[in-house]
């Protein structure tokens, strides 16, 4: 006789008793465990309000004996995902009953993170475990004295009102159409710059002090419209501020660029106490011709 020939596929692995294979999808192959092993409930592993992450995350923590670590930075060195997506599933278990955690102070002064998991969602209140006693540490040192807070101003402190705009000495018709133009003119320059005509109304007077002391309409807008904050929130309190802040003196006038001149010494007149005669002399006295008169005579 040859040699028997194998032609049919060896059989897969034969159900488990009660099993009944179907058709399509996921078929399961079941092997008891008889050690090593965690029981996660479906509640848990078909949860529709939790991500995988937070799923997997719920079941590596059950599945970790008491005291292990599972803190951020550790579970990030565990697995690869980062620390930003462990601590969001943190919070997904912690949201629905399976975690929580809380923080203590030991009798040393150090602070500890204290989790706790559950198997089963919101099965018992919180539990705060009760620190091991440890050997008592160092007094701390008492804190440095802080420096008294600095006197504040109460809130409802009046303000300083901000300083009037001046008025030209003499104001025309002429000059208040034109700085009121020039005003309504920067917002083609500047947009931020766009004013009310309340606002144009209210520094126009300031603008019609700056043309009558002789401030070239193009000088104006550059003082105006050079170096804006960014974002620019009140303009025309800006406005007010540099027409007040930036204002030219007058220009000064012929005589007043002329060299000082000297004052003339006037000396007062005197009479003779000789012949009555009137001189001019810083002191009574003679006149000339008396003056030597006497000297004559001596």
């Amino acid at each position: 006789m040859g040699t028997p020939q194998i032609t049919a596929p060896p059989r897969g692995p034969s159900p488990v008793p009660g099993d009944t294979t179907p058709s399509s999808g996921v078929i399961h192959v079941n092997t008891r465990h008889a050690a090593g092993f965690t029981v996660i409930g479906n509640h848990l592993a078909q949860h529709r309000g939790l991500s995988l992450t937070a799923i997997g995350l719920a079941a590596h923590i059950q599945s970790l004996p008491a005291g292990a670590r599972i803190g951020i930075k550790h579970l990030a060195e565990r697995f690869p995902e980062s620390e930003t997506r462990i601590a969001a599933a943190l919070r997904e278990l912690e949201a629905h009953g399976y975690l929580h955690r809380s923080r203590s102070r030991l009798a040393n002064g150090r602070v500890v993170t204290r989790t706790v998991s559950y198997n089963q969602p919101a099965t018992a209140a919180p539990i705060t475990p009760t620190p091991r006693p440890s050997k008592p540490a160092a007094p701390a040192p008492e804190p440095a004295p802080r420096p008294a807070p600095a006197s504040v101003p109460p809130p409802t402190a009046p303000r300083t009102p901000p300083p009037p705009l001046l008025q030209p000495y003499t104001p025309t018709e002429e000059l208040r159409r034109t700085a009121a133009a020039l005003l309504a003119d920067l917002r083609r320059h500047t947009p931020g710059l766009t004013l009310s005509e309340g606002d144009i109304g209210a520094l126009t007077p300031g603008v019609a002090t700056w043309l009558e002391r002789d401030a070239h309409p193009e000088t104006i807008r550059h003082a105006l419209t050079t170096d804006l904050p960014v974002p620019l929130k009140h303009p025309a309190k800006l406005l007010r501020h540099r027409i007040t802040a930036l204002l030219p003196p007058p220009l000064p006038g012929t005589t007043d660029l002329a060299p000082p001149r000297r004052k003339a010494v006037v000396i007062p007149l005197q009479n003779c106490d000789g012949c009555d005669r009137a001189f001019r002399s810083a002191t009574p006295g003679h006149c000339r011709d008396c003056r030597t008169d006497l000297h004559t005579a001596v």
